[in-house]
């Protein structure tokens, strides 16, 4: 089967909600990361290396992407499927890391919000399933989604994937198997 990667962003310059850039880009760690990431998957054989690379719209992850696009010779495809964890309409920016630890500690049938956050989480599972020799760059919570739908349950945190940690999937189109959980993080993400 075709392989897929999950690839969390790089360490941002700053926290969402925590300053006043909402969209912040690659720190120095994080454009680090960025090379890493593009490195490791280049290592991989011939046949198992990523062809294209998938970005969710946000800063971040368009710059953990872009080595790794330079490298293959194509343009990243930007897909808002796999972005962020939409926040409710309501809640103030100063709110969300709150909102996000309450739902770190939900299922996804409890998260309360503004949209079917289940109905999120599976159009993030659809999306990937077409997505064979890709690279995708995406988020921790959308990381979860798959993780958790793949494994079953409902619980929101499944895992915790580091910055730039790369998780290995397998696509034919119709399935999508986990191969290899990336490197998971020692620290929260918030």
């Amino acid at each position: 089967m075709p392989h897929l990667y999950l690839i969390r962003h790089g360490k941002p310059a700053t926290v969402w909600g925590q300053g006043s850039d909402d969209d912040p880009g690659l720190d120095e760690q994080g454009l680090a990361q960025a090379i890493a990431a593009r490195d490791a998957l280049l290592a991989r054989p011939e046949l198992e290396r990523p062809k294209r690379v998938v970005s969710s719209p946000l800063r971040r992850c368009r710059e953990t992407a872009q080595p790794l696009a330079e490298a293959l010779g194509v343009q990243v495809e930007i897909d808002s499927v796999v972005g962020e964890i939409p926040t409710p309409a309501n809640l103030a920016p100063e709110q969300r890391s709150v909102w996000l630890k309450h739902v770190f500690q939900s299922r996804w049938s409890e998260i309360d919000g503004d949209i079917d956050y289940q109905g999120w989480r599976h159009a993030i599972a659809r999306s990937l399933r077409a997505r064979g020799d890709t690279a995708v760059f995406s988020h921790y919570v959308a990381i979860n989604a798959v993780m958790s739908h793949l494994e079953g349950h409902d619980r929101v945190l499944a895992f915790r994937p580091d910055h730039a940690s790369i998780t290995v999937l397998e696509t034919d189109g119709e399935e999508l198997r986990l191969v290899e959980k990336g490197r998971e993080a020692v620290t929260g993400v918030l």
